[in-house]
């Protein structure tokens, strides 16, 4: 059987496709996935067992000049390598009428989310099987549900199996002799950002602990942060720009990794990484990073979760005196203090049985 998957953004959603991939190709012996993709997270599909071919598209990056897109041909490229595949189905696990427009080149019967259980009702119109999948649970959960029922068995009751194999993510290349940790303070939405200056005093902390750090960044602005951050400090190393999988190299020699709400802490989640999600705006429980060794601290703040990428909480009296406003904001960060995040980080460094520093345990 050969099945067309499209799902083409964002990392998370990409990464969240990924144990059902693993389900699939158990349940259904041969199987094999091609995955429409956006060009930015195109290494993502690859580093799964059941992929046969990644099929990357730049929806973003077409949207913004269509008529040159048109007049260099990528948009016919794409549709052209879509439709000479012989699919046996398709499946929009994305559930946007962008998508759902993708799934008309391939020339098979398409399966999605009925109108009651997907993001955008008028996109279930495009599918030939429409699948019910109640809301309410994890991302993941909800898309092996879908595949399950669209390839006609069972979904498994076990624990989610990103299923990636690690050589195919990062070669053979052993992990750093010295442990260390991530930091992901990178992410989109300006009110996701946990304040620059607990970041500064949780690296303190943890190099006072022993712990070499590591700081990835993916523009200018992250590189900038990354370099306040580590300022004058020993042990800590802001990284060179580096690609996913090199990123995942740097996860997998991690001992674990503090994260905002962030692609790359699914990621994380993903190579199995024990992890410390901090969640103010947003909340864990739909989207979250999955996984056995994942710790979500969630803001208690009074207007959180808002759900919104501009801070619209105006501060009281009581607020302006015990704060500073501007260095702290957004203000519902000021319930995951870097005190908190370190007792937690250090918990789960030792229920992971990953090594530490001997000044650290």
């Amino acid at each position: 059987m050969k099945v067309l998957v499209v799902k083409t953004s964002s990392l998370g959603d990409v990464i969240h496709t990924l144990p059902a991939l693993t389900d699939a190709a158990r349940a259904i012996p041969g199987v094999r996935f091609d995955w429409l993709v956006e060009e930015n997270f195109a290494e993502v599909p690859a580093w799964h067992p059941a992929v046969e071919r990644v099929i990357p598209v730049a929806l973003r990056r077409w949207r913004r000049s269509v008529l040159r897109t048109w007049l260099a041909g990528e948009w016919q490229a794409m549709t052209r390598s879509v439709k000479l595949a012989d699919y046996d189905l398709v499946i929009d696990a994305q559930g946007l009428i962008k998508s759902a427009i993708l799934t008309r080149y391939a020339g098979a019967p398409v399966h999605g989310l009925d109108r009651a259980s997907i993001r955008e009702p008028l996109a279930s119109r495009f599918y030939d099987q429409r699948h019910a999948v109640a809301k309410g649970r994890h991302a993941v959960e909800r898309v092996r549900e879908l595949f399950a029922k669209a390839l006609g068995y069972d979904k498994p009751d076990t624990p989610c199996d990103y299923g990636l194999e690690r050589t195919r993510v990062f070669g053979d290349a052993p992990p750093p002799a010295t442990p260390t940790l991530l930091f992901l303070h990178g992410t989109t939405w300006a009110t996701k950002h946990w304040p620059e200056m607990y970041w500064r005093d949780l690296t303190e902390r943890c190099t006072r602990a022993g712990w070499q750090l590591r700081l990835p960044w993916g523009n200018d602005a992250e590189r900038e942060r990354a370099e306040r951050i580590a300022a004058n400090l020993s042990g800590v190393t802001v990284l060179p720009r580096l690609t996913l999988a090199g990123i995942a190299g740097e996860l997998a020699g991690a001992a674990a990794c503090v994260a905002v709400d962030t692609g790359l802490g699914h990621l994380a989640a993903a190579l199995d990484v024990p992890t410390v999600s901090l969640f103010g705006p947003t909340r864990p429980e739909l989207t979250g990073a999955w996984g056995p060794r994942q710790r979500h601290l969630a803001s208690d703040f009074p207007c959180a979760p808002c759900l919104s990428a501009r801070c619209r909480h105006y501060p009281t009296k009581d607020e302006l005196a015990r704060f500073d406003v501007v260095r702290e904001k957004p203000l519902c960060y000021t319930r995951l203090e870097p005190d908190r995040v370190f007792a937690e980080l250090s918990a789960l460094v030792n229920e992971s049985g990953r090594p530490a520093p001997e000044t650290a345990r």
